[in-house]
């Protein structure tokens, strides 16, 4: 029986790239991985041009390519992770939909998971974008790993495959706010990294912004550094102190030199004005702190789901199958028989496949 390789695809107005993307990936698998099965995942995220025309058009033509239709817009981190969470197969890779993930870096996924690792990510080395963003995205990575408590992989995106162990992981968690990044490099199995250098997009405009981009930095921060908070207890502390030392040595300099040492308004102005933008600042740290708390103890959903293709509910087969099988190994027989009964009359009837569901998660 072959494996299956769940390729899950986030995309957000990206009706130029989904059908090459598909085309793509079914003739990698053909011609590179033929011992293999696919499945096909896009998780739109509420587009608003005619990508979901196409992916609709694709899963008519063939039912290895799943979709999901959110019913908004939520975010860059919770759809691919919702979306892997939906996976089927034996393994899944996340990759972004417009080509600047190589397509030929599956083979290399698949077969170095095959070796045993349980967990294949690609690495950046260089990219044939904006020089500037990726020396601020290297900067961003070197200070995040020093100031972190978890060893933060350096130009990974999340381009990757996980074994289906770590896909089970990632449902344990139960986190509304999931940071794949900082995930698998808490708690991710032996992993192996292969280098890759970053292409241009194929068709389109990124959507990343500096909101977008402030907002993983700050979900990357608040989620695993302490520096923060503990920058601002030692730097009130030192400010304290060394307002206490001023001032004394400013009240010994007035009362020995009363009369030549004027006292001005100058110092306290100036002292005033930098411990309030000090204070404003680590206030709104603080605030970001309290706001990733916050999101996690709503347990608001990832995804809310406005309609999923091609996904089919498990059989109800299965489960007088299994319940049968129970019963065949227990000792009291017996007592198990109207189950057994209810099983074999099928009250456990199998539902039909959806071919369109609409569904809250």
């Amino acid at each position: 029986m072959k494996k299956t390789i769940s390729i899950v695809v986030p995309c957000y107005n990206e009706e130029e790239n989904v059908v090459p993307l598909a085309d793509a990936l079914r003739l990698c698998f053909k011609e590179n991985l033929p011992e293999y099965q696919y499945e096909i995942l896009f998780i739109d995220n509420d587009s608003s041009d005619k990508t979901r025309e196409k992916i609709r058009e694709l899963c008519k033509l063939d039912k290895g390519i799943k979709a999901i239709f959110n019913a908004k817009n939520f975010g860059q981190f919770n759809s691919p992770y919702y979306a892997m969470l939906q996976s089927t197969g034996d393994a899944t890779i996340l990759m972004a939909a417009d080509f600047q993930d190589p397509v030929d870096m599956i083979p290399k996924f698949v077969h170095a998971w095959e070796e045993g690792y349980r967990i294949v990510i690609g690495v950046k080395t260089e990219s044939n974008e904006s020089k500037i963003m990726y020396a601020l995205r290297s900067l961003y990575y070197k200070l995040i790993r020093k100031m972190s408590s978890v060893d933060q992989i350096s130009q990974f995106t999340g381009f990757g495959l996980y074994d289906q162990g770590f896909i089970s992981v990632m449902k344990s968690l139960d986190d509304p706010t999931p940071f794949l990044r900082g995930i698998v490099a808490e708690l991710g199995y032996r992993r192996k990294d292969i280098p890759y250098t970053q292409p241009k997009r194929r068709a389109g405009v990124t959507h990343n912004n500096f909101y977008t981009l402030y907002d993983a930095a700050m979900l990357s921060f608040t989620s695993y550094t302490k520096v923060g908070l503990r920058t601002a207890v030692f730097f009130g502390g030192i400010c304290a102190g060394l307002s206490m030392l001023f001032g004394l040595l400013y009240l010994i300099m007035k009362l020995i030199w009363w009369d030549r040492f004027p006292a001005g308004m100058a110092p306290m102005l100036i002292g005033m004005l930098f411990l309030g933008s000090v204070q404003i600042f680590f206030i709104g740290l603080l605030g970001e702190y309290i706001l990733s708390i916050n999101q996690r103890v709503m347990k608001r959903p990832l995804v809310v789901e406005e309609e999923r293709l091609n996904f089919t509910e498990q059989s109800g087969q299965d489960a007088c199958e299994s319940s049968a099988s129970e019963q065949a190994i227990s000792e009291d027989s017996s007592s198990k028989q109207p189950e057994q009964d209810a099983c074999e009359s099928g009250s456990l009837e199998q539902p039909a496949q959806n071919e369109s569901s609409s569904e809250e998660v």
